[in-house]
Parts: C-alpha cells; structure tokens; sequence
C-alpha cells in the first residue's frame, strides 16, 4: 500500500492506494476516517513564532487609496501635497517577495500619507487619501 498527498480546490487529501491483483474483479471503495490537520512539531522554529499581523483597516474616506493586498510596505514615493497624475506610483508594497505597485486611480493631490515604510498593511487597508 502507498500513501500519497493530492490537492483538489486548495484542500489537501492523504490518500492510500492499494494495488490489486490483475485477477480481481471488484474492489468496494469505504470512506476513510477523518483525517486530522497536520501539526508541526514542538521544536519547529516555526511553531514557535507567531506570523505578523498587519494593522486592522482605517474607515475607508472619499478618495483613499487602498492596499491591493496583504503587504508590507517597502516604498512611499510621494509626500503631502504633491500634484500626482493617474498611473502614476504611488507606493511599492511586497507580498511573497515580490514587489506591488500602488498607482494613482485618477488625476489628484495628496492630503494624507497613513503608512509609512516598514508598516504592515491588510488588504483594503487606506495607504493614502488623494482630492
């Protein structure tokens, strides 16, 4: 018998497949037992350290520029009172290592910088307020 792991939608399944003879016929499926979540043992670095948690969301204001993502922010590029353009960036957020661009979704001026670099920021969470 072998023990394998298959994902389907995003959840993982152990499954374990017998092989059977060539002679036979039928083979009666029966559900298996509840599988219980995979515990990571007690001297696992990661076991011992909590994730991050990013700030919870400001009320949202007419004209804020929300995070996109779950992020860190890496990069504000543009200050108080600064005349921005649409398209223009506006921050570098990172997620999974990978770099994020936060542009301007209209023509406008800066009023409010709410984050600064460093910060973590949850998904929808108001970077910037623009008029």
């Amino acid at each position: 018998m072998r023990k394998f792991r298959i994902t389907v939608d995003g959840t993982a399944y152990e499954v374990c497949v017998e092989e059977l003879d060539v002679d036979a016929a039928s083979v009666a499926a029966t559900p298996p037992a509840a599988i219980p979540p995979v515990r990571k043992a007690a001297g696992d670095p990661a076991a011992a350290t909590a994730p991050a948690t990013a700030a919870a969301p400001a009320a949202a204001v007419a004209g804020d520029v929300a995070s996109p993502l779950a992020a860190t922010v890496v990069e504000i590029k543009v200050a108080v009172g600064q005349q921005v353009a649409t398209g223009q960036q506006l921050a570098v957020l990172e997620a999974m290592k990978m770099n994020n661009f936060v542009v301007a979704p209209r023509d406008g001026i800066v009023t409010a910088v709410r984050v600064a670099a460093g910060d973590a920021v949850a998904e929808g969470q108001p970077l910037l307020t623009l008029a």
